[in-house]
Parts: C-alpha cells; structure tokens; sequence
C-alpha cells in the first residue's frame, strides 16, 4: 500500500498542473509589464512674462513582481522632447586675422529641447546599447552626408558642441530622481520646461526598465502655445517674412534715432 500511495503522489506532482487546465483549452498567456500615464496639462501657454514652468507626469505599473519592484529593480524614464528639426553646428576658423566660418556639420533632425527625469542616473539604468537601441538618453546624432567630408572622430566634437550649446541654454536638462514611485505601483515625474521652450507638439514618453532591460514604453502629447504679443510677432515672422524684415529694420533705425537724440549733448 505504501508502494501504491508513493506512485500516486508522484502522478500528482508531475500530472497536477496539467490536469488543472482545461483540457484542449488555448495556455495561459504571459502578461508583460505595462505602463498608463497622464499629464498635469495638455497644453502649455507661452505669455510674453513667460519665466518657465514644471509638468507633473503621473502614471502606474501594471503586471509587475512585487519582489522585483520591492528590491528597487524597475527604473522608469520620462521625458519631454521637442519638435524635430535639422541643425547646421558651424566651426569658425582665424584667417588674415578675422574669425570666418569655415566648417560646418549638420545633423538629422534633432530635438530642439529635451527634459528627462528618471528614478536614478540613466547611464546606471542599463547598458549605453540598451539605452541606445530604445532612444533613452541624450539624442545620438545624425550626420547629413553632403555636409561633411573630414574624419568620423571629428564628428565627436561638433556633437560635444551642440549638446554644450543646448545644455547651457537649458533647452536639454537631466532630473536623476526626478521619478518617484508613491505607492507599489503608481508615480510621479516632475518635468522642467524651460522659458525658451520652442513653440509647437512636444512629445512625453515614459519608459520601463527592469533589471537593466527594457519592458514598455507610453507616450502622451504635449502642445506649446504661444498667446498674446508674443504669438502675433511669430505669426508675422512666419507668413509674412519680407514685410517683418522691413518693419524690424525701420524699428531698430528709429530705436537707434531716438536715442542719439535723447543722449546727444549739445
């Protein structure tokens, strides 16, 4: 009798999980991680005092392992591009004593600005491939072939010069520990958008890693507007160039007029 139930318990173990799904029935699935997110506000008004603003990013995890998300192994990256648009880095050179420009570089269609926050360093969230393959990270740049002929190592430092350029004018920012989760599943990202934040549809894109591998992305749309005094001067700028060339010289020879006038001494 032994012999028998030993047998049976090991029938048990091995038929049991079978023998608990349906028979002929499709197999269960494997859930991936997701993520849902959602923004303070969907439009940002750009007024003449405009100073800068900050976007609250809020969001949840869906199908995650408890133990994994407790151990700190799921990082989240959001960020808030700008439009796309080709960008020409030039290079001046000393000749006959004068500085000219002698050398220049452009690159496909980069963003114009770019705000990331992320629950740690991104460079410590996963391997430069990883982050490369999915586009987490500062932008990896694309040269326009017909516009450079020098050596390839030389491309590194017109990319150093464009991203010091947008670095220093604030239009691309990092925010480690800017991403905060607020309970077992939901979080929050703050988002700094800055006073020269370029008219037009940015993008917010959030990204989920676990372990140092990518698991799922979300994006929402974000539209800056410009209002006011503001919106008029663009709108001029944009559908009536020539005549907002005239009246822009005739401003500054007036402006330039009136105060020769003001601070001559007789």
């Amino acid at each position: 009798m032994r012999r028998i139930a030993t047998a049976l318990a090991w029938l048990a173990l091995l038929w049991g999980p079978a023998l608990a799904e349906p028979i002929g029935g499709p197999p269960r699935p494997v859930q991936r991680e997701a993520i849902n997110i959602g923004v303070s506000s969907r439009e940002i008004a750009i007024a003449p005092d405009f100073a800068g603003t900050d976007v609250t990013v809020f969001g949840s995890l869906e199908n995650v392992d408890p133990y994994l998300l407790a151990i700190g192994a799921y990082d989240i990256v959001v960020s808030l591009e700008g439009p796309r648009d080709f960008v020409t880095v030039r290079k001046k050179d000393r000749v006959m004593g004068v500085w000219i420009n002698r050398h220049a570089v452009t690159f496909e269609r980069m963003p114009e600005s770019l705000s990331m926050a992320s629950t740690k360093v991104i460079a410590d969230i996963a391997t430069p491939l990883e982050l490369y393959t999915h586009g987490v990270g500062l932008p990896a740049v694309k040269v326009v072939p017909s516009t450079f002929s020098g050596r390839a190592e030389q491309l590194t430092e017109y990319r150093d010069a464009f991203l010091g350029l947008k670095e220093k004018a604030r239009l691309y920012q990092t925010n480690p520990g800017g991403v905060s989760f607020v309970s077992s599943s939901l979080f929050q990202a703050n988002i700094h958008i800055p006073a020269d934040i370029p008219n037009g549809t940015h993008t917010i894109r959030a990204v989920v890693f676990k372990s140092g591998q990518y698991v799922a992305e979300k994006e929402l749309k974000l539209h800056v507007q410009k209002t006011g005094l503001e919106q008029m001067i663009t709108r001029a700028a944009e559908d009536d160039p020539l005549i907002y060339g005239i009246v822009a010289v005739l401003l500054a020879a007036l402006t330039g007029w009136t105060a020769s006038v003001m601070f001559r001494r007789d």
